[in-house]
């Protein structure tokens, strides 16, 4: 049977080269142990036989794919684009590939794991729920979530401390003089949005300070749905709030421009705040008071302890702490 019309495997690379099948795979995957001579002749034997790596199977016999996985649920945002440059970056530094999954089919996302399509999981993805989370603890699959709190022998958890995040935004609110708030809220399953909300209100609570009910709006993390949440709390007439936290920076500049164009002014009538320091809340009018959260940062320790976890190490929990950056979207309230 000639080899146009056989599947060759890494095998029949193997025997042609007279070498092991881990000596073929260490070649093919530029892995530094091999003499160069040893390396150039298994190369050319599999352009020879016209040997194609099968990707979803690659290196089985090593145990690698030399690919890592980032399994997100959205794209939405600037975000996600520098968190998954930053993932991309490390993954480089450390020799892996990145492929990126967005999907919303929890079955669809445990196939490519599972399928060992990956040596390991980055998740930040609420399609992943409880019974995955066990099944990635059972099978030993090294996971790093970055969207909740879940340590394992092979499980380990990169995250913000969002409800320090909200307890900061209401002190520094608070510290201000203000004492009517008004809170935006991200998406209603994400854990970072929980968590800010939960830190803000126990810390208003403190103060005796409640917020009523229509003074917590939608925002979805968006800076449209944020916009038209506000221009329609203003439509409605009630009174205004001294300050608004949102739970990311996007819904905080939607909300500004919201007040800006309903003729309220911003930072003299009403306060914004947001979280996560995007790019974006230095160049906008007026720039944006916020949380800076270090996400760049957290890609690269999610990166670093999944390969720590494909490598033997166990599991642990990171946490990274946030500070406020003031600018000109909050100021002292007049007296």
């Amino acid at each position: 049977m000639s080899n146009e019309n056989k599947k060759i495997t890494i095998k029949d690379v193997a025997r042609e080269a007279g070498v092991s099948i881990s000596t073929v795979s260490n070649a093919l995957n530029n892995v530094n142990v091999l003499h160069p001579d040893t390396k150039e002749r298994i190369l050319e034997v599999a352009k020879r036989l016209n040997y194609t790596p099968n990707l979803n199977g690659r290196n089985l016999k090593a145990g690698a794919t030399g690919v890592l996985g980032l399994f997100l649920g959205a794209i939405r945002g600037p975000y996600y684009g520098e968190l998954s440059d930053s993932i991309y970056n490390a993954c480089k530094d450390n020799g892996y590939e990145l492929e990126i999954f967005l999907s919303s089919d929890a079955r669809h996302i445990m196939a490519n794991i599972m399928g060992h399509r990956v040596d390991g999981a980055i998740i930040l993805n609420g399609a992943i729920g409880s019974d995955q989370e066990e099944v990635l603890k059972n099978q030993g699959i090294p996971t790093v979530y970055i969207d909740r709190i879940l340590v394992g022998d092979k499980s380990s958890s990169v995250v913000f401390d969002s409800y320090n995040g909200g307890e900061k935004a209401a002190k520094f609110l608070l510290e201000l003089g203000h004492k009517r708030f008004m809170f935006i809220e991200g998406e209603l399953t994400n854990y970072d949005a929980g968590e800010r909300k939960k830190g803000f209100f126990d810390e208003l609570k403190k103060a005796g300070i409640t917020v009523a009910d229509d003074y917590i709006l939608r925002g979805e993390f968006e800076r449209k749905a944020a916009y038209n949440s506000v221009t329609e709390f203003l439509d409605s007439g009630k009174p205004l709030p001294d300050a608004v936290f949102a739970a990311n920076d996007l819904s905080a500049i939607g909300a500004s421009e919201a007040f800006r164009d309903g003729g309220v002014s911003v930072p003299d009538q009403v306060n914004v705040i947001g979280c996560d320091d995007i790019e974006l809340t230095r160049l906008v009018s007026p720039s944006i008071t916020t949380i800076r959260t270090f996400f760049e940062k957290q890609g690269v320790i999610a990166v670093d302890k999944l390969v720590k976890m494909i490598n033997g190490e166990s599991g642990e929990l990171i946490t990274l702490n946030g500070r406020i950056i003031p600018r000109e979207s909050t100021k002292a309230k007049d007296s």
